[in-house]
């Protein structure tokens, strides 16, 4: 599979639409606690949060779309919300994989999925083969993930490939072990709920990404926040190191090779 190391990409233009947003969906069992429900009912309605945002990125254009559905730390949450959790997980595969595939979307799965048990395994399996050969939006699901699980899985899979060179190993000979090693680094990272930080998610590829958080709970999430959020990156400058001077020299030099 090709890699996006991040030594080779490219400014994006000011005003584009981000290719790749990565979220965070927080807020639900809050969500759920101001409405006197159950935490699962929070959970519930994520996942229909989760349908309409997947639609609104495919209309906007945006190509890589990657939600952050279980982290490795969840597992400490009481057990009965675990398996809410989990059953909500099948039921998601099983109901959505032919919709996805009718609309040319791409599923893809990450992180250890095997503690959920053999039948979530073979929902995802047949789910990414059914929608394999889609070119539309790629969404990504990362469940039982954590950032430093895809960076020590990575090192042991190079480890095994190669042996050590006599000065280390580079970025670009990671890069193809990481468990997003299809698609292109993050460009926005969106965190709902109201918390500021990453929570060991995707650590990695968010090293250039914008991070933007909003106290919106994720089941309340809908069109206009995400055009809010978009529009927020679109002001950003992405210097990727350089100075303001030289990321504008690039643009007018992008602009006279389109005209």
């Amino acid at each position: 599979m090709k890699s996006f190391p991040s030594s080779t990409r490219e400014v994006p233009s000011t005003g584009a639409v981000p290719r790749h947003i990565a979220v965070i969906m927080d807020g639900n069992g809050r969500w759920a606690k101001k409405r006197y429900l159950p935490r699962v009912a929070g959970h519930k309605q994520g996942v229909e949060t989760v349908r309409r945002v997947t639609r609104c990125c495919a209309e906007r254009g945006v190509e890589y779309l990657t939600l952050f559905a279980f982290s490795s730390e969840n597992w400490r949450r009481p057990a009965e919300e675990v398996s809410s959790l989990r059953q909500l997980f099948i039921g998601a595969l099983e109901q959505e994989a032919e919709r996805l595939s009718r609309n040319q979307v791409r599923l893809r799965v990450i992180g250890d999925i095997a503690p959920f048990g053999a039948r979530v395994v073979e929902l995802a399996q047949r789910a990414e083969e059914l929608t394999a050969m889609h070119t539309g939006l790629t969404l990504t699901i990362a469940a039982n993930y954590g950032g430093r699980w895809d960076l020590m899985q990575a090192l042991a899979k190079l480890v095994r490939s190669q042996p050590i060179p006599p000065h280390g190993y580079t970025e670009e000979q990671l890069a193809p072990y990481l468990a997003m090693n299809y698609a292109p680094e993050p460009d926005l990272f969106i965190r709902t709920g109201g918390e500021q930080r990453i929570s060991n998610f995707l650590l990695w590829q968010l090293a250039y990404t914008e991070l933007y958080f909003t106290p919106t709970l994720w089941p309340d999430f809908n069109a206009e926040q995400l055009d809010i959020a978009i529009e927020w990156y679109q002001q950003r400058e992405r210097r990727f190191g350089r100075t303001s001077e030289q990321v504008e020299k690039t643009k007018q030099g992008t602009r006279r090779r389109i005209a």
